[in-house]
Order: C-alpha cells, then structure tokens, then sequence
C-alpha cells in the first residue's frame, strides 16, 4: 500500500488535517504528518476532524527530520502563504496551497476560526477524494 506524508510549517493544522482524513479514506495506507518547526496539534484541527467522526486527539506534533524518507512514496505539501518544509528523498510531490486555518488576529471569533477550520478540513477531503479515484485507490 502507498505511503503519503503531508508537510506544512508548524503540522499543527492543515497536515493534521490532512494525516486524519487520509487514515480514514485510505485504511492501511501508511500515513504521516509533520512539520518544519511543529509545535502543538491546533485545538480546532481536532474538532474540525471530529465534526467528521475522526478522533485526532492522540495526534502530535512531529518534525520533518524525524521522518525516513524511505517510508514515503507521496508529499503533499499544503503551505500558501509560507515557504513549505523540504523533503529529501524519492518521494512524489504534489503542492495543494491551503490557506493556514490558524490564526492570531484578534478580530477573528471562536466560530471564525470553526469555519476557517472547516473550509480547510473540506478542501483537503474534497482534493483527498479526486486523488483517490484518480489513482484508483478507492473502490
């Protein structure tokens, strides 16, 4: 079975997102997440992934070094605004920009921050699904 890692900056959101959805539309595939300068798993990330009856709430933070590149076939890359985290090795890449769901400016509400989560959480399924029926990794 393939094996996919999503890159972002901090794997704190959009890769989060990306390494939950993934498990749950491709069972056995091995998936992987992590980051540049990860930190911590977005609280929104995991209800984002809940709203979808996905429990990420044992996910963690991992950094890009700790990852052999012997176990990857495809990166997907999710960064916009920012300069995606390298990766070394063989794999296939693909570059999806999500805008980062995250974020600090004040303005933005509780429930702003749901709906960026959501948007991103939809965007990534919804590219998750295209892919799948493109390499026909779903029945």
């Amino acid at each position: 079975m393939p094996s996919i890692l999503f890159l972002c900056v901090a794997n704190s959101a959009r890769s989060q997102l990306g390494e939950g959805l993934a498990r749950q539309r491709f069972p056995g595939f091995r998936i992987q997440s992590a980051g540049s300068r990860p930190s911590r798993v977005n609280p929104y990330a995991i209800e984002a992934l809940a709203e979808v009856g996905i429990d990420a709430s044992a996910h963690a933070s991992k950094s890009v070094a700790d990852i052999d590149p012997a176990t990857v076939d495809l990166v997907i890359t999710l960064c916009a605004e920012e300069v995606c985290p390298a990766f070394l090795g063989r794999a296939e890449r693909l570059h999806w920009p999500i805008p980062d769901p995250a974020s600090e400016d004040p303005e933005l509400g509780p429930e702003d921050l749901r709906a960026r989560f959501r948007t991103a959480r939809d965007e990534i399924a919804r590219r998750l699904a295209a892919l799948g029926r493109d390499r026909r990794w779903t029945p």
